[in-house]
């Protein structure tokens, strides 16, 4: 059993609220637009890291953080990226890396709506953790976590704080 912390667009921003809702995950998986490697190492540092690049990342954190990650947690198959849309409306590249590694579970970030969704069609759970960040034209911050237990995912949690200012 795995508890998982799942957020996207930091923009920069790693604080005491973040900190709060993740303190007792196992990993934290990051849907791109980190800020800096810094901040990368910096929630690395706090848990164990998964992450890809996002359109706003730099050159160096785009060398360490593919556009595209796979692997297994338990005996969930896991595809993240950052612009990867939601069922149905699935960018280009995500539809045919779906495809390809056909996951369980499809995290992607970008559009800072936090959005959970079941997939019929590639039979998927698709989450947008929204951003937690402060930069953006969200008005409210979102993260999300939930337990992997074995081929199980449930308990799903979402932390909402508003943005400062």
């Amino acid at each position: 059993m795995k508890r998982i912390g799942i957020i996207s667009d930091t923009h920069g921003t790693f604080d005491e609220r973040l900190r709060e809702f993740l303190k007792d995950v196992d990993e934290i998986w990051h849907a791109g637009d980190i800020g800096s490697l810094e901040l990368a190492d910096e929630i690395a540092a706090f848990k164990p890291l998964r992450a890809v690049s996002g359109n706003i990342d730099g050159g160096v954190t785009r060398r360490v953080y593919p556009d595209f990650l796979s692997f297994e947690c338990e005996q969930v198959s896991v595809l993240m990226t950052h612009i990867g849309g939601y069922p149905r409306r699935y960018d280009p590249r995500a539809v045919q890396r779906i495809q390809a590694v056909r996951p369980k579970l499809f995290i992607a970030g970008h559009s800072h709506i936090l959005k959970v969704q079941y997939d019929p069609v590639y039979d998927l759970l698709a989450v947008n953790p929204g951003a937690a960040g402060e930069y953006g034209f969200h008005r409210t911050r979102t993260a999300v976590r939930l337990v992997i237990d074995g081929a199980q995912m449930r308990d799903m949690e979402v932390g909402e704080w508003p943005r400062r200012g």
